[in-house]
């Protein structure tokens, strides 16, 4: 069994890399030696002509795989979200409504606004305050790559690892097991369903996405002019003045950059909830009741979520896109 896997996995690495090699090369001869020949009178025409489609020729394959398995997709749940469930029994907007109407996906929605509202933050927060720290330490390199190290575990592993910490055995659990210390000797559980319980969850995510802030605002803090934080020094700032009002004003369209990629990863998130929480209503969000619908087959209510989780997603993302190019300028 494991031997066929090594073998599928390196018979599609050598079809995927040398198909690309054999596209390349033998849309260029088409291009040069059939369509645009660099041969007669109108050689130099012929040669410009050729230089501005070769350019569209390599972005084809990419461009032909995100309308495959992007724009595709999109758009067939976009219909299917106004033709099938109750849609079918006549108007577009039925399964919407539904939706709306139901007091479990209320429930999803303020979930996800509450993460929306706490990931976000918490983890820039952290992440700016570990990457002003770590600059100033001479281990800080180091410490960058313990606060870092949470982003190379998957979702589900980091799911795995919490529900240890928040396990109710007083033997198993981190946090039950420091009570224990302190003479408690029952453990309580933590993760039992109701509402709150879902800013524990969220620590999961924050504990991952921490690292990633934390690299690119030490970045950004380490590209501020030394000329300014001179120049405050000079005139009696103190450290925490020098950080709020000289460093952070210069930073800030770094700052939105990060916030909005963590509410973008946010709004999708679904392996922590599905797997720290799934058996609880009052935990879910967006993502997870949408799987659950698509589970039972009921993909009208299913496709209707994923479209909404997109109109959330999409102006986000487009002020994202706009933050990021003003900071390339």
């Amino acid at each position: 069994m494991l031997d066929s896997v090594i073998l599928s996995g390196i018979f599609t690495i050598l079809i995927g890399v040398g198909g690309m090699f054999a596209y390349f090369w033998a849309s260029n001869w088409v291009l040069d030696n059939v369509v645009y020949p660099p041969r007669g009178e109108n050689i130099g025409r012929n040669i410009n002509r050729a230089n501005a489609i070769r350019p569209w020729l390599f972005l084809f394959p990419a461009m032909f795989a995100l309308g495959l398995y992007l724009v595709v997709p999109v758009f067939y749940s976009a219909w299917l979200s106004v033709t099938s469930g109750v849609a079918e029994d006549g108007g577009w907007y039925r399964n919407y409504t539904e939706i709306f109407a139901n007091e479990t996906f209320r429930v999803s929605l303020l979930n996800n606004m509450l993460w929306v509202l706490v990931v976000p933050a918490a983890s820039t927060a952290f992440g700016l305050l570990a990457a002003q720290l770590t600059d100033r330490l001479s281990w800080g390199n180091l410490a960058k790559s313990l606060v870092f190290m949470p982003m190379a575990i998957s979702f589900v592993g980091a799911s795995l690892i919490w529900s240890f910490v928040y396990h109710p055995d007083i033997d198993i659990g981190v946090i039950n097991a420091l009570r224990g210390l302190f003479g408690a000797e029952e453990g309580v559980t933590l993760v039992d369903g109701q509402i709150i319980d879902s800013f524990l969850l969220m620590v999961v995510l924050i504990w991952i996405q921490t690292g990633f802030a934390m690299v690119i605002l030490s970045a950004a803090l380490r590209g501020v002019p030394e000329e300014t934080i001179e120049a405050a020094i000079l005139d009696g700032a103190n450290p925490f003045q020098i950080f709020f009002k000289i460093k952070v004003p210069q930073i800030m369209g770094t700052i939105v950059v990060v916030w909005t990629t963590i509410t973008i990863l946010v709004l999708k998130v679904y392996d922590i909830v599905a797997a720290m929480g799934n058996q609880y209503r009052n935990l879910e969000i967006l993502p997870t009741q949408m799987m659950r619908y698509f589970d039972s087959g009921n993909y009208g209510f299913a496709t209707a979520i994923s479209i909404v989780i997109m109109v959330l997603v999409l102006p986000v993302m487009v002020w994202n896109i706009r933050q990021a190019r003003a900071e390339l300028r």
